[in-house]
């Protein structure tokens, strides 16, 4: 039987023709939170991620008869659009309108059978680095006609301008790891065993050597790999090092907790040889060992020989843990800025684990960091010494033209105080429970341990049949995954034991270590008062009474959205590999084969398709389904 091929050529920005039926806005000015249009039911969404954009789609259930999908343009400023790329196609192209000069996949063929999908410039377009700046998305919902893909039509687009890049918010500015080494994304860059150190583990190394060579014949260095892993996080912190590298006038106080990365460590030494920094370095046992010296021993010591007057390095512990993970920048006596987040100075902290850091350009901020510093250094790194400062009892407040409004507190605290921070979250959390249209989404490194109340609040979320639920963990003390017909939430792990994923997609390393090492909850995301709780406290009562750790309350939007689209992203990337989990605690992953050109390719292989009926709508418009929720939620 021969194929009718349906055939349009579409390469230019799509139009939108109006009719006095058909009224599109046009696109929004730049924004640093969310932008939104509408073309007659069509309704159209852009939130604004760090590097990344949410795009939510929605039509009413009269207008999905039919519908076939979403067809995304994307158009950086100045320079050619392009069509987003689908993961899956159609079993049979020909069957179906189809731009030639575009690949099967792409959404102009392929449209996107979901009503939300996160962009990053770089996956395939563009390179390794892509565009930032404003950037135009026209989306289109395409239909089908006895179960064939109609033409696109312009007249049904809708447009949207949104920033697209680092995140910044006045003199706030976030920054994310990758964290994605499970994934066939990092094995198509690098190969399923490419190492992120030298295999003879040398603490020093030159990160412009060759690392390996990945399935294309490629060569890459330790610094492509810590380029892509790193993401915007390295890049935050690498261009603070520089900037204070690049002034003598400037100095550098820090937190460290693992301590290990090659290139952090050679700024470090140099501004050492200057005299121009102060550390306080973690000296746990996992980081401090006389017989057997560990990484932070082996710095301690390169750091000793090289400092000159000016320069000093303080080994401590608190009760447990120095865990805070900080850069002070100080021009004289004056504090100007501070990077913070949960992100250790680590070749796993920065290329294994998922991680946040904040940089505060508010010398008010960084002047709060830099007395806790100066508290810790005077008092040896002494629990007692830092509880009988005001620091350990106190919240420190801010709002500015710099600062969005944020709360933060420095721990190690009282029983009390501690108790009473934790139940602070646990509250804001229950407040989302019982709203109509409540969320919480949260990415934190485990929840079946510790003590205080916020794990087990976080674990019986997904019960909820009203609030929308999505989190992560490395130990979540047991998954929950998407059940069509039902509202449950999603709680999914990091770690999942033993994949083994349907062919050909068996061939994701395993993770040693931690995955996710975030820790942050965030409630009311799309609502009137969304707020994130983030930094290196891990939300437990033993670590706020024990740890040197500090914890922020964002209260913001803009923020907000930015950790939400972070919580999404590894939420729905994790829940098919926890869907591929079939090993026991304990089990390691198994061989695998060599892996296929990219994600595409490999859903043909496994025989994916998309559907040719309008039957993959049904759960985003049963009240009783998740995706309900979630389109309510996001478009």
């Amino acid at each position: 039987m021969v194929e009718k091929r349906l055939t349009i050529r579409s390469h230019k920005p799509i139009a939108n023709k109006r009719t006095s039926a058909t009224r599109t806005k046009r696109p929004a000015a730049p924004d640093q939170g969310v932008q939104a249009a509408a073309n007659g039911q069509f309704t159209l969404k852009a939130y604004r991620g760090d590097a990344r954009t949410l795009l939510a789609f929605n039509v009413p259930k009269a207008a999905a008869r039919d519908l076939a999908g979403f067809t995304i343009q994307c158009q950086p400023q100045g320079q050619a659009p392009y069509f987003i790329h689908n993961t899956l196609r159609f079993e049979h192209p020909g069957s179906h309108a189809q731009d030639e000069k575009e690949a099967p996949n792409s959404s102009i063929n392929a449209p996107i059978h979901k009503f939300r999908w996160i962009h990053v410039p770089g996956t395939v377009h563009q390179g390794t680095r892509p565009f930032f700046g404003p950037y135009t998305y026209t989306a289109t919902p395409r239909y089908f006609k006895n179960g064939a893909l109609q033409a696109l039509d312009p007249s049904l687009s809708a447009s949207i301008a949104i920033e697209v890049g680092p995140f910044q918010i006045n003199g706030l500015e976030l920054g994310f790891t990758r964290g994605f080494t499970q994934s066939q994304a990092f094995v198509n860059h690098f190969g399923k065993d490419a190492v992120i150190r030298p295999k003879d583990k040398q603490l020093l190394h030159d990160t412009s050597e060759v690392a390996g060579q990945n399935a294309a014949g490629e060569k890459f260095t330790f610094a492509d790999e810590y380029a892509w892993l790193g993401f915007t996080a390295r890049a935050k912190i690498m261009a603070l090092l520089d900037e204070v590298l690049g002034d003598s006038a400037l100095h550098l106080d820090m937190f460290a907790y693992d301590l290990n990365e090659p290139d952090v460590m050679t700024a470090l030494l140099k501004l050492a040889k200057q005299g121009r920094i102060r550390i306080i370095l973690d000296n746990a046992t996992l980081h401090h060992n006389p017989k057997a010296p560990t990484p932070e021993d082996q710095f301690e010591k390169a750091f000793t020989l090289a400092a000159r007057k000016g320069a000093g390095i303080l080994r401590g512990k608190f009760n447990r843990y120095a865990h805070d993970k900080v850069l002070i920048v100080k021009r004289g006596d004056s504090a100007v800025k501070v990077l913070t987040g949960s992100t250790n100075f680590s070749v796993t902290g920065l290329y294994v684990n998922s991680n946040h850091v904040l940089v505060f350009n508010d010398p008010t901020v960084a002047a709060t960091y830099a007395e806790v510093f100066q508290v810790a250094w005077d008092g040896k790194v002494r629990t007692n010494a830092f509880a009988a400062s005001r620091l350990s009892s106190t919240t420190a407040s801010f709002a500015s033209d710099k600062t969005p409004k944020v709360e933060i507190t420095f721990s190690p605290h009282t029983s009390e105080f501690a108790q009473a921070i934790l139940n602070g979250v646990v509250s804001r959390i229950q407040e989302e429970a019982n709203k109509d249209r409540g969320s919480v989404l949260f990415a934190v490194m485990q929840l079946d341990k510790g003590s205080g109340s916020v794990f087990p609040a976080l674990q019986k979320l997904h019960a909820s049949q009203q609030l929308f639920s999505y989190g992560i963990s490395d130990t979540p003390g047991g998954i929950q995954l998407y059940t069509p017909g039902k509202k449950s939430g999603v709680l999914v792990t990091g770690k999942p034991i033993q994949t083994k994923l349907p062919p050909p997609f068996d061939q994701v390393p395993s993770v040693a270590g931690h995955q996710i090492h975030h820790k942050f909850v965030v409630c009311g995301f799309n609502g009137d008062d969304p707020v994130v709780y983030c930094g290196s406290s891990n939300l437990a009562q033993g670590g706020e009474e024990a740890n040197g750790d500090n914890l922020l309350v964002i209260h913001d939007r803009g923020v907000a959205t930015v950790f939400a689209i972070e919580a999404l992203g590894l939420v729905d990337h994790f829940d098919f590999l926890n869907r591929s989990a079939t090993g026991k605690p304990g089990a390691t992953s198994p061989g695998a084969r060599k892996p296929p050109a990219n994600k595409q390719h490999a859903a043909v292989q496994a025989g994916w398709f998309l559907a040719t009926s309008d039957k993959w709508t049904e759960p985003y418009f049963d009240p009783d389904d998740l995706h309900c929720t979630d389109r309510n939620l996001f478009g």
